[in-house]
């Protein structure tokens, strides 16, 4: 059985932005959504699964080296359920503080706070968090609750090191024609979040003011011929 890094649920809150669907190939669901029974209940629980497919093979330029700390990693994911009114990232849209912080230091505040907000407000249902990944033959797992009011997932997570790259998914519907989904596997791009100008894993802390709009990440370390290689893969089913 895979070995799965977990962290406990924190207080509750996530349009698949830059992601692309497995194809048939890769044995997942062919990146089609499974509708559920007719019937429609409440809420329902969704375990998430994070893998990486960040490779030197598939990713080669400036690939960062092996080290304890400093080799290739992912930050904890932090995510959250929603409704239309919170949007945790979007395609040319300024970054939020706790996005921009996520994204250039892997650390969750005060992204945790802004979720928070977004519950008390009634806009998000919950706030999911997990801790990072290291070894890329584990991966991260987590399990959320959605309901009536906060039927989308977003979640976001750094990719490092990095100046302020990251991946995620932004307002993923888990309800489709008044149905939960019962599983749906996504690739996820990576994204830059627009905190930061510089251009290399490594490079010197150089942020940007006025800030830049968050957009996909379309440096040579993430685009090959042309086409977007994906870091990750979420899968999301209904338990």
């Amino acid at each position: 059985m895979q070995r799965s890094s977990w962290m406990r649920l924190a207080a509750v809150a996530a349009v698949a932005l830059g992601v692309t669907s497995c194809t048939k190939a890769e044995g997942e669901h062919n990146g089609e959504t499974m509708a559920s029974n007719p019937a429609m209940s409440d809420s329902a629980t969704y375990r998430i699964v994070f893998r990486s497919s960040w490779t030197p093979e598939r990713h080669p330029v400036d690939y960062p080296p092996d080290g304890a700390i400093s080799g290739p990693h992912f930050s904890g994911i932090i995510g959250t359920t929603h409704n239309s009114g919170y949007t945790l990232f979007a395609d040319m849209r300024l970054p939020t503080p706790g996005l921009e912080r996520l994204s250039e230091e892997g650390r969750h505040s005060p992204l945790d706070e802004e979720i928070r907000t977004a519950v008390t407000a009634g806009t998000a249902g919950m706030l999911f968090e997990t801790g990072g990944l290291r070894d890329f033959g584990d991966s991260l797992v987590v399990e959320v609750r959605a309901d009536r009011d906060h039927p989308m997932l977003s979640l976001a997570a750094m990719i490092a090191p990095s100046p302020d790259w990251f991946t995620g998914i932004s307002n993923l519907p888990l309800m489709e024609n008044g149905s939960w989904i019962t599983g749906r596997t996504l690739m996820l791009n990576a994204w830059d979040s627009g905190g930061d100008d510089g251009v290399t894993y490594r490079a010197a802390d150089r942020d940007n003011n006025p800030k830049k709009p968050t957009m996909q990440a379309a440096t040579r370390h993430f685009v090959v011929n042309g086409a977007a290689v994906p870091v990750a893969t979420v899968t999301i089913t209904k338990i």
